[in-house]
């Protein structure tokens, strides 16, 4: 421990004071800059609206090119495109949810040339080899991989894929893509092994701190923004940024919350939304950071009304830079249930996001393009 201690505050000290607006890594190319202070800016004009796997597939359909239920249902794509690098670490040519590597790629290319904003989370398997994969809670899983650990050498190995792939990741010009990245998301909960059941808080911070510097110092990948995000159910803003690895290395600041109940018969998603979003807004605007709803939904979405009705009245008034659904899959096998959050043709809540799309708040694609939200602005 007395190694992992001083690893860390060394480079705590290395990191030296940062400019009060600029990008947690000081190098960070001119459209990841860009970006960040151009969604500064865009927090006053409204929400993103964001949607996982949106590209790649949808209820009843897979890999057709131009496709998205999101552009069936309201006639534009999503302004925020979430997708997720769990596999890459395994050498997998699939990642988790069966997208091909090569695919997610290209992707990723089209919603950012179109003017979209990417955001990758990284559901990485447990570095002990657990069948549960990242949902292993086995005690003691991170510390393995800190430096020092048992299992060191071989994280380094993963975060040199994970580095490749976004390196990989260039526009028309053959510059870098800007991605919001989204390690470790659900900090808070008890069911992934970077959870808080599963590592301490010195611990958490330790192993996110040693990711960036490594991805940043040691792989050269500065078209990062660091998305620091919580479980739903933090209490307080103490608890929230209880495992928080320091302003220096993070952007944003986030937490996800899914509807389950009956939104007719029970309010506590808005309830709860609107507390923590509370705190989020009231703790990024403390640190200068970003802030989003980052992932959120109501599975198969079957109280027509819940895009105006439920989740606009959980945002209210906060000033969040996106919220983001989770992924269409179509009918899971594993539970016999339909599993999609966003609507399609024809699905019941269609009518009613049309409204919600309708709305100058929610921003889609076209808002966002027309910003120019890789550009720089005098303004």
């Amino acid at each position: 421990m007395k190694k992992i201690t001083g690893w860390i505050t060394g480079i705590w000290l290395a990191a030296g004071a940062m400019a009060q607006d600029h990008p947690a890594d000081p190098q960070a190319t001119k459209e990841t800059v860009n970006l960040y202070h151009n969604l500064k800016k865009l927090v006053n004009s409204g929400v993103m609206f964001g949607h996982q796997d949106d590209l790649a597939y949808g209820v009843g359909w897979k890999y057709v090119a131009g496709k998205s239920d999101v552009k069936e249902a309201a006639g534009d794509y999503p302004a925020v495109y979430g997708w997720d690098l769990g596999g890459l670490e395994l050498d997998n040519p699939n990642n988790l949810d069966g997208i091909p590597f090569k695919k997610m790629r290209q992707y990723i290319k089209e919603g950012y040339e179109r003017g979209g904003v990417i955001t990758i989370s990284w559901h990485a398997r447990s570095p002990l080899g657990a069948a549960k994969g990242a949902w292993d809670t086995t005690h003691g899983t991170v510390a393995s991989i800190l430096p020092g650990g048992d299992h060191h050498l071989l994280y380094k190995e993963w975060l040199d894929k994970v580095a490749a792939f976004l390196l990989s990741l260039k526009g028309s010009k053959g510059e870098l893509i800007p991605v919001l990245f989204r390690p470790y998301h659900e900090l808070t909960g008890n069911w992934f092994w970077w959870c808080r059941n599963a590592c301490t808080p010195f611990e958490f911070k330790t192993l996110w701190r040693f990711t960036i510097y490594y991805l940043q110092q040691e792989k050269k990948v500065h078209n990062l923004l660091y998305v620091y995000n919580t479980a739903g159910d933090v209490k307080t803003k103490e608890e929230f940024l209880e495992r928080y690895p320091d302003d220096d290395m993070v952007d944003m600041v986030s937490f996800d919350a899914y509807q389950y109940e009956d939104p007719r018969t029970n309010d506590w998603f808005v309830k709860n939304t609107s507390r923590v979003l509370g705190l989020l807004v009231e703790i990024a605007q403390e640190k200068n950071k970003l802030s989003a709803f980052a992932e959120t939904g109501y599975e198969a979405i079957p109280y027509a009304n819940w895009w105006t009705e439920t989740l606009l009245k959980a945002i209210g008034d906060h000033k969040i830079s996106y919220v983001l659904v989770w992924r269409n899959h179509g009918f899971a096998e594993w539970n016999k249930k339909w599993h999609y959050y966003a609507p399609y043709k024809g699905q019941t809540s269609e009518a009613d996001f049309i409204r919600f799309y309708q709305l100058d708040r929610t921003l889609f694609e076209k808002d966002v393009a027309a910003k120019k939200l890789y550009e720089t602005h005098t303004d």
